[in-house]
C-alpha cells in the first residue's frame, strides 16, 4: 500500500485519532497523573473522529467521542496510531452541531 492510497471505513465502523494529551492527567492540585498510574475502575477516554463507515447514524467525522479504552483495536497508518471500533462502543458525542438536543454538559 503506498503513502497516499484512500482508506474506506466499512459498516458501523470508527476510526479515531488517539489524544496524545490523554495519556497523562493534572489532579486539582496540579499534579502530573502518568497514565501508567492504577486507578481503582476504568477510566474512558475521549478521540477525534476521523473517519466513519456508511452504516454510522449518530457520529460524524470531527466529532469528539468517549470510548473505553480496554477494549480498542489499533492500528497504524503511515506512522499515525488510530483506534477503530464499533458505533455501539462509543458511549457519547460531543459535537457543537448537537445544540439542542444535548442533556446539557459542556466541554
Amino acid at each position: 500500500m503506498s503513502d497516499k492510497t484512500p482508506i474506506k471505513m466499512l459498516h458501523d465502523r470508527i476510526m479515531v485519532e488517539i489524544d496524545r494529551e490523554s495519556g497523562e492527567r493534572r489532579s486539582s492540585g496540579g499534579i502530573v497523573i502518568p497514565a501508567t498510574a492504577a486507578m481503582g475502575g476504568r477510566r474512558l477516554a475521549w478521540s477525534r473522529v476521523v473517519a466513519i463507515g456508511p452504516h454510522v447514524r449518530a457520529v460524524e467525522a470531527g466529532d469528539r467521542v468517549l470510548f473505553d479504552p480496554e477494549d480498542k483495536s489499533e492500528v497504524e497508518v503511515n506512522g499515525d496510531v488510530y483506534v477503530v471500533m464499533r458505533e455501539r462502543d462509543v458511549h457519547a458525542v460531543a459535537a457543537d452541531r448537537l445544540g439542542e438536543a444535548s442533556a446539557g454538559l459542556y466541554l
